[in-house]
Formats: C-alpha cells, structure tokens, sequence
C-alpha cells in the first residue's frame, strides 16, 4: 500500500509541473514538458509489457530520445534548463549502457537514480518556464509604459 503512495504523489507532481509548463511556459518549456511526458508514457508502457524484468533495452532507446530532445532544445535555446536537463538524461542513458555493456550494477541502485533524475528533470523544467513566465510579464510591462 505504501508503495503506491509515492508513486501517485510522483505522478501527480510530474503531471502537474507539466501541466505549468504548457500553461505558463513558452515554445521550448511546452516541448520539453510534451517529450518528458511522451517518455514517460512510454517507459510505462514499454516496461509494462516487459513484465518489469531488468532493464528493458526499449527503455533505453526512449531515453536515448528523450536526451536527443533535450539537447536540441539546448542547441536552439538561450534558456539554461535545457542544459541542465540534457545532463541529467545523459546520466540515466550511462546507467542503462552499464547495464546493457554488463556491468555488475544492482538495478534497484539504478531504478532509483533513474526516477531521481526524473523529478530532477521536471524540476529543471518548471524553473525554466517559471523564468520564461517572469521575463514575459516583465517585458510586457516595460513595453506598456
């Protein structure tokens, strides 16, 4: 039961910083979150059919993606969030190459740093549109005076 319990509070906050993102945030927040929520559709979906057996290597390519996302958000963006979460998907793309190159790595040590960076990740996404939300406020109030 308690095992449940963190898992909707996760999802809730990960849905819910999202759901800030396409609300108040701008064209790079709204694709970050959009790519950040189809990956994790995805990974649910794809280990659900995996039986939750070891590190599935379909999950691996949706990271993989989802790292290739943000870095071209980074690439065309002047904001510092999609850096920052480049370099955390990064992170959780390594864990999987130790599993998938052999490494002897307890996965439990690995699931955990991987839904650690998850909230890191979506965290990174918040502040960038909390950001991207106060510089379009204060420009529009310096364009009305």
């Amino acid at each position: 039961m308690l095992n449940i319990v963190y898992a909707i509070v996760g999802a809730i906050f990960m849905v819910g910083m999202a759901l800030f993102a396409f609300l108040k945030g701008g064209p790079n927040e709204r694709l970050g979150a959009a790519a950040y929520l189809l990956a994790w559709f995805a990974s649910l979906v794809m280990q659900e059919m995996e039986g939750f057996r070891g590190m599935p290597f379909n999950v691996f390519l949706i990271d993989a993606a989802l790292l290739l996302a943000f870095v071209g958000l980074a690439w065309r963006s002047r904001a510092s969030w999609p850096v920052w979460a480049s370099g955390l998907q990064l992170v959780a793309v390594m864990g999987h190459l130790m599993v998938l190159t052999g490494q002897r790595v307890p996965l439990a040590s690995l699931y955990t740093v991987t839904n650690f960076i998850s909230y890191l990740i979506i965290l990174c996404i918040g502040v960038g549109t909390f950001w991207a939300w106060q510089e379009r406020k204060a420009e529009a109030e310096f364009a009305s005076r």
